[in-house]
């Protein structure tokens, strides 16, 4: 397996330590305050890297998504895009968080959730940049990001093995060799049924030169340690000062108590087992049982995690997320019928209604549109001859 360095740390590599990062995300409640808090609680707790979300909200929405009507206990607004645009942090905040982190003394990333926001990240020399499950199937990001020279890390939820595979294709291609692949199931929380732990074993073997992680949305940290135990080299969950907090991922965040646990059992734990790749259940229950030996973890999940997996699918609990923030192909402008659709042509975007997904782009590519399309539709089969 080849390493590649975070900031100054070797990741990947035999004998490097799991690389623990707190996803903060938006859970802080677009409050720059609490953001340097939730800096501070998670540096506290032993993790390497906060990570934060940054949107271009025009690039990564369309103007359908943003005017959907969202009225529930975690929005921060009448409409999607209100409540987006409440959560989110300027470039400059992002500078300004990022110096608070420094002076803590921990690695400050974000993920990028658009070309837009990969761009803006880019110059503020991230130690690393994450690409989300949401955008795994967004090639034109994943091929501009590719040819840069910023470490990626790439979280693979909600897709299939295809697109997977087509992702290693492009680094490839482009030579790119510092960026990791993460196990990731797109459901909030994940019940420990759908956890799918064994793809981590799938996927060490199908890319053996590629460092693979997890991250993870289950409740609890058992399932994390048994990932770590299968031979993760990254591992990332969402952080809170509260899981009662307003918001859609409190639910499946550790505190800071739960994180210095983590972060404590990560390091105890990690060379255990010698051979990560043919790990069997009873081994990883085994080092768990006697690290629990004062109960503090609920074992029972675990083995449910741990069931066989053969191929990695979209699974019927990702759904939901998918159909929300998954990524569709639309138009960049107007266009009349008989023209001939270029790559240039289509974006992938979270789109209303939920379209053609972004995996599908090379398939438009020289079609002829039959009737005339509109800035931002997101492309119908009945739009073509």
């Amino acid at each position: 397996m080849v390493s590649f360095q975070i900031g100054n740390i070797s990741v990947g590599g035999p004998g490097d330590p799991c690389f623990v990062v707190a996803e903060i995300g938006q859970n802080h409640q677009g409050n720059i305050q609490i953001a340097k808090q939730m800096i501070l609680e998670a540096k506290r707790a032993g993790c390497h890297c906060v990570k934060f979300q940054k949107s271009c909200l025009s690039a990564k929405f369309t103007q359908a998504a943003l005017a959907r009507p969202y009225k529930n206990f975690n929005s921060w607004g009448t409409t999607y895009g209100e409540h987006k645009e409440y959560l989110e942090f300027t470039i400059e905040q992002f500078v300004e968080l990022q110096s608070f982190a420094t002076k803590v003394g921990i690695f400050f990333s974000a993920s990028a959730m658009d070309e837009v926001s990969f761009v803006e990240l880019s110059e503020l020399g991230l130690p690393f940049i994450k690409i989300g499950s949401g955008d795994a199937n967004n090639f034109k990001l994943i091929e501009y990001a590719s040819k840069q020279s910023t470490p990626l890390v790439i979280s693979t939820g909600m897709q299939e093995m295809s697109t997977v595979d087509r992702i290693v294709t492009i680094m490839r291609r482009n030579r790119k060799t510092n960026f990791c692949l993460m196990h990731c199931v797109s459901a909030y929380p994940t019940l420990p049924e759908n956890a799918n732990l064994r793809l981590i074993t799938y996927l060490k073997r199908r890319f053996p030169h590629i460092p693979i992680g997890y991250s993870g949305h289950e409740q609890g940290i058992a399932i994390t340690l048994a990932a770590v135990l299968l031979g993760a080299k990254v591992v990332e969950r969402h952080f809170t000062l509260n899981q009662n907090q307003k918001g859609s991922d409190h639910s499946s965040s550790l505190t800071p108590t739960d994180f210095a646990f983590l972060t404590r059992a990560i390091k105890d734990l990690q060379f255990s087992i010698p051979d990560n790749r043919t790990t069997k259940t009873d081994d990883i229950l085994k080092a768990l049982k006697n690290y629990n030996s004062n109960q503090l973890m609920n074992l029972k999940p675990v083995e449910l995690a741990l069931k066989d997996v053969h191929f990695k699918t979209i699974l019927d609990c990702e759904m939901s997320c998918r159909r929300k923030l998954g990524k569709s192909l639309v138009y960049t402008k107007n266009f009349l019928a008989g023209h001939a659709i270029t790559k240039d042509d289509l974006a992938a975007k979270v789109s209303e209604p939920f379209g053609i997904t972004a995996e599908c782009i090379e398939a438009y590519v020289g079609k002829i549109l039959k009737k005339d399309v509109r800035f931002d539709d997101p492309l119908q089969e009945t739009d073509f001859v």
